[in-house]
């Protein structure tokens, strides 16, 4: 089994009467991408300067690498990797610059510091802009140096905090990968998104926060055992009497059922065999059955149905 690398326990956080973090307890093991989902206000933020030792708390403990966090433990932070939301580079610099000023806070060797900036701008794919102050990049291209300048000193432990926020399709997946290559090479992850299909596709462990407290934990897996949805079978038809409506809403393990826009969603909790026993009371009274799509319960389901509110608000 892999060694505990962080572990909170029964930590509180308060702003005056407000309390952002309740007793909140994590453990989070070496090797891990270790997913942190909440909605807005949740407390992950509070939770990740909290680790940082850049907020003081009110009870609790932090041990990283085994040893207790603080403001001067300066062992363990030249082991951690920050990568914050809002792109933290100087533009006078140039992405080189940059690259080297960071990983000069770590690396005073000017030889193996040389190398290191080296390896992080091939990592993040800039050898082409190395000469380039940050205004001149495109958003992706900016949030791989930021990136960049986070990783170069070869951190074992590296913290993303939505690092892929307005970026296009191309640059997220690049930053996806080099997350995942990352992590083949060695390092632990604690990744926060608001994007559930990055969550789902390179977190091997996923806790769910709300109102400070971690409300669910385990594998995607793991959490979608923990919902009463278990499938979803959407069948495109012209016509749906009420009446057949009424037989499909009284099969076995079928909980829910809706007829809108020519379009039948049964929502099952459990059975083998829904999409069978749904087409067939269709196929008894001659419906004229179209386009027939079956789901398993993804982790948005899982997050709608445990906390009741969406990830990611409608206009971000």
């Amino acid at each position: 089994m892999a060694d505990t690398l962080i572990k909170i326990d029964s930590l509180v956080k308060r702003y005056g009467e407000l309390i952002a973090l309740d007793h909140l307890a994590l453990e989070i093991k070496q090797g891990e991408v270790f997913g942190l989902l909440g909605p807005n206000g949740s407390g992950k933020t509070t939770t990740i300067n909290c680790l940082l030792s850049l907020l003081s708390y009110d009870k609790g403990t932090i041990k990283i690498f085994g040893k207790d966090m603080s403001p001067t433990a300066y062992d363990i932070k030249r082991d951690i990797g920050v990568i914050m939301q809002n792109v933290a580079v100087y533009d006078e610099l140039t992405v080189q610059e940059n690259i080297d000023y960071f990983c000069g806070l770590y690396i005073t060797d000017k030889t193996q510091r040389g190398q290191y900036v080296e390896d992080a701008i091939k990592f993040v794919g800039l050898e082409d802009f190395r000469k380039f102050r940050p205004k001149k990049l495109s958003g992706g291209l900016l949030r791989r140096l930021n990136i960049a300048c986070g990783i170069a000193h070869k951190p074992k432990l590296i913290i993303l905090d939505e690092p892929t926020v307005a970026v296009d399709p191309q640059s997220r997946n690049k930053i996806l990968e080099g997350i995942e290559e990352l992590n083949r090479n060695g390092a632990t992850i604690i990744y926060t998104s608001h994007y559930m299909e990055e969550v789902e596709q390179i977190c091997t462990r996923i806790a769910i926060m709300d109102k400070g407290k971690k409300i669910a934990e385990g594998t995607k897996e793991e959490l979608t055992a923990m919902i009463k949805n278990t499938e979803t079978i959407k069948v495109t038809l012209h016509e749906l009497p009420d009446a057949v409506l009424s037989e499909i809403s009284a099969l076995p393990h079928v909980y829910s059922t809706d007829f809108t826009d020519e379009t039948l969603t049964v929502s099952c909790s459990g059975g083998k065999h829904n999409l069978i026993r749904v087409l067939e009371v269709l196929q008894n009274h001659d419906m004229h059955i179209g386009r027939v799509t079956t789901e398993q319960p993804t982790l948005n389901d899982v997050f709608l149905e445990i906390t009741g509110k969406a990830l990611r608000d409608k206009e971000e």
